[in-house]
């Protein structure tokens, strides 16, 4: 349990350390892009091209931040074989918290009243899971739901890639819950994946639960960065943590046998409602944004856009 614990925190802080330099690279990326020419990289819906998101990802805050959030994976990763799921995935969601906390230093921003109030909140309502979490379940399940698995996240993230095309410039929110759900799906994935314990590489290769851990994991960070270029950041993040969170907890209960320790189920779900709640409070309070894209007019316009843009961040971006 304690490793469990101490490697899903490790997987939170690289992930919203990860976050605050996708963030930043990205909405630079759409800046420039704006500065050149303020149609290039738009689909004719408003939304990020393909090859405007493909330049945002080889910044080298991007590129820095996704080294981060493959580090961040192998450590949830681990994180999801020791522990329960809806204590994996909602430690795993704090990355909300390690990004509000990192953008005083790195950005300079200072939080309101109500943000450090979301962050106790969440701080809590970890410690309840914590104290709550019982055993988590074996992960064996029959080879056809593994199957279900990968249909299910092949459907997500297709939907999700379309969504983005119609609603363009208005699928921010959209995008962070199918992202959201896609990071879940990674998570059950794992939880479920054969041949690791003990290892058996054929196994492991003719496992369908591999791929979807592909397709969701990929199509994810493709969706995250979309709602990264677009919209609401801080309705993106709330979105994409009760995507995370929400159906992989439940799915680890009903389908996997996580359970809480006898008698602290009431503890548990308190927690976990809590938790989400502070998380998505965490998002929300977050300072209000500008258009990322936005052209600036002169120098110091500018400079006072980008200062506005990296305040945006000060109420998390969530990784996964």
């Amino acid at each position: 349990m304690i490793i469990g614990l101490v490697t899903a925190v490790a997987a939170s802080a690289c992930y919203g350390a990860g976050s605050v330099l996708q963030a930043v690279g990205s909405r630079r990326s759409a800046r420039q892009e704006a500065a050149i020419a303020p149609s290039a990289g738009v689909t004719q819906h408003g939304g990020p091209s393909l090859s405007s998101t493909a330049k945002a990802a080889v910044t080298w805050e991007f590129l820095v931040g996704t080294g981060l959030d493959f580090l961040g994976f192998a450590l949830g990763a681990l994180a999801a074989r020791l522990l329960p799921l809806f204590l994996s995935q909602t430690v795993i969601s704090a990355n909300l918290v390690v990004t509000a906390l990192l953008s005083i230093k790195m950005l300079g921003i200072r939080l309101t009243r109500p943000e450090w109030a979301s962050i106790a909140v969440v701080c809590s309502a970890l410690v309840l899971l914590a104290t709550a979490a019982g055993h988590e379940g074996s992960g064996a399940t029959p080879l056809a739901t593994h199957w279900w698995l990968l249909a299910a996240s092949v459907l997500l993230i297709g939907v999700g890639t379309l969504v983005v095309r119609l609603l363009g410039a208005r699928a921010a929110i959209p995008a962070g819950l199918l992202s959201g759900l896609g990071f879940g799906a990674l998570g059950v994935g794992v939880r479920v994946l054969n041949g690791v314990d003990p290892f058996d590489l054929p196994t492991l290769l003719s496992d369908p639960a591999l791929y979807a851990i592909l397709v969701a994991g990929i199509g994810g960070m493709y969706l995250h960065t979309v709602a990264l270029q677009i919209g609401s950041v801080n309705g993106a993040t709330a979105a994409l943590v009760v995507g995370e969170t929400v159906v992989p907890g439940i799915l680890g209960v009903l389908w996997l046998g996580d359970a809480s320790r006898p008698g602290f189920g009431w503890v548990a779900v308190l927690g976990f409602v809590i938790a989400v709640a502070g998380a998505v409070a965490v998002a929300w309070f977050g300072s209000p944004e500008t258009d990322p894209a936005a052209p600036p007019a002169a120098d110091a316009d500018s400079t006072r856009d980008a200062g506005d843009t990296e305040q945006s961040l000060a109420g998390g971006v969530a990784g996964r």
